[in-house]
């Protein structure tokens, strides 16, 4: 091990900076946030430094590096673009015996700053000796997605109710079971939730349970169109610390694989001709079923599960039978699929607002309000629609929709297999027999949906010819 890590107390402490620019800015932000008293030392100052300096956050030393700058100081950083000053800095440094960094200069360090995840008072710091900051950085950058920023508020609330803990928990393996649950159980999802209050009345009360109770969460997380690139952070961490996950059909095998290894998998997705309120009865069941067994269930959900899912039905059965829940939006399909076809769903020149519509519903399609549908300016975005596509061109043009308004479909929105198929509305139904358009796919209506000839980037792209050429 070339470097011993270590994390110091400056709060209070001299810390010397050598450099005015940009990078010495950088680093002296860093030590004010570790409460340290900052001396920087250059003939000039950047715009940041002087503004600092005006505030009274940090003091100033004008003028080219002189070695009595350094007295009284418990760390040296060097800054500048000159190696002879930074070297200087460093050998008048070592001389005192105070532990100096030469930015981007292993050689010349006595100790090096690491790339750092800050959770207060949970800090993650990353070094890698100085010979490779890049890679430093990029860990950071992975680490940095697998804590939410709650962990911070998490630790505090455990550090103060600490002695409690040891007291209402006297047994090693008591306490180490407390912990998990209060790591991942109603707590953390509280303070998530910004609701620090509220965890701290169930801490109270866990306290003070004999027997320690074995109730578990669940997470509703929108999985997004198909692309694991578009998951939340908040998903990814979800979908890693699940013991089980019930998923539904159109989640791609690719979220699927980004999950936690040993977590039970359980498809519980509708499929055509099955009675599907059955099956959300089946859900809802097995949501309590595996909540009350103590385990964190990720209820995975195609797109974002409220919009055209069932997700709020799926609350209110946890909310009816006491399961703590928490909810992690997903990207919805209008805007990955229009996004990955080069559609601007609003346009300055086209499109002032975007309506978003099942074709499916409880009751007949005619609930629908087909004349507002066709008004002018706007973007249209059908849901689950592929089986009624002559249906839905035929109301709206019967509505007043111009039968030469472009459409788009947009057939495995940003998954690899992406098909976007064009044409006018009056060829809808036609030009998706010839293509063999197939669900999921997205249909946008509206002047935008030409912007798929130009625009497109992913996947391939398909215009009907016979509206090219009118074009």
């Amino acid at each position: 091990m070339k470097l011993f890590p270590l994390f110091a107390d400056l709060q209070g402490r001299r810390v010397l900076v050598v450099g005015g620019g940009e990078i010495a800015a950088r680093k002296v932000q860093l030590l004010l946030e570790a409460s340290a008293d900052v001396h920087v030392g250059a003939p000039e100052l950047a715009p940041q430094l002087t503004e600092w300096a005006q505030q009274g956050r940090i003091h100033v030393l004008s003028g080219t590096f002189r070695p009595e700058w350094l007295d009284g100081a418990w760390l040296a950083v060097a800054a500048t673009d000159d190696r002879a000053v930074n070297a200087a800095v460093a050998e008048a440094a070592g001389a005192r015996r105070i532990f100096s960094n030469v930015v981007d200069d292993a050689e010349l360090s006595s100790f090096q700053v690491p790339s750092i995840v800050d959770r207060s008072p949970l800090i993650v710091a990353i070094s890698s000796s100085g010979v490779a900051p890049v890679l430093a950085r990029r860990l950071r950058e992975r680490v940095e997605s697998m804590f939410d920023h709650s962990l911070g508020a998490l630790a505090s609330l455990a550090a103060r109710y600490r002695p409690r803990i040891r007291a209402a928990r006297p047994g090693l393996k008591q306490r180490r079971a407390f912990y998990d649950w209060l790591l991942d159980g109603p707590v953390a999802a509280l303070l998530r939730q910004q609701q620090p209050d509220e965890a701290a009345r169930v801490l109270d009360e866990e306290l003070a349970r004999p027997q320690p109770r074995s109730q578990g969460s669940v997470v509703l997380v929108g999985a997004g169109p198909g692309d694991p690139g578009l998951l939340t952070l908040k998903a990814l961490r979800a979908l890693n610390e699940a013991d089980v996950i019930l998923y539904d059909r159109l989640v791609s095998p690719a979220v699927l694989s980004l999950a936690r290894r040993d977590a039970d998998r359980i498809a519980v997705g509708k499929r055509p001709g099955e009675d599907h309120d059955a099956t959300q009865a089946r859900i809802h069941a097995l949501l309590v079923e595996h909540a009350r067994a103590g385990r964190r269930v990720v209820r995975l959900k195609g797109g974002d599960a409220f919009i055209f899912g069932r997700g709020g039905e799926e609350l209110e059965h946890l909310r009816a039978h006491q399961v703590p829940f928490e909810v992690v939006p997903g990207i919805t399909a209008a805007l990955a699929c229009a996004a990955y076809a080069g559609i601007p769903l609003t346009h300055r020149e086209h499109a002032q607002s975007v309506t978003l519509v099942t074709a499916h519903c409880r009751e007949d399609e005619d609930t629908l309000d087909w004349a507002g549908l066709t008004r002018a300016h706007q973007t249209l975005a059908f849901y689950m629609g592929v089986g009624q596509l002559e249906t839905l061109s035929s109301r709206l043009i019967r509505h007043g929709r111009a039968g030469s308004t472009p459409f788009a479909l947009v057939e495995n929105g940003s998954r690899p297999e992406q098909r976007v198929v064009s044409g006018q509305l009056q060829d809808l139904a036609r030009v998706a027999r010839r293509h063999d358009v197939r669900s999921p796919a997205l249909l946008i209506v509206g002047e935008v949906a030409a912007l798929a000839d130009s625009l497109h980037w992913y996947g391939r792209h398909l215009p009907d010819t016979r509206a090219a050429l009118a074009a």
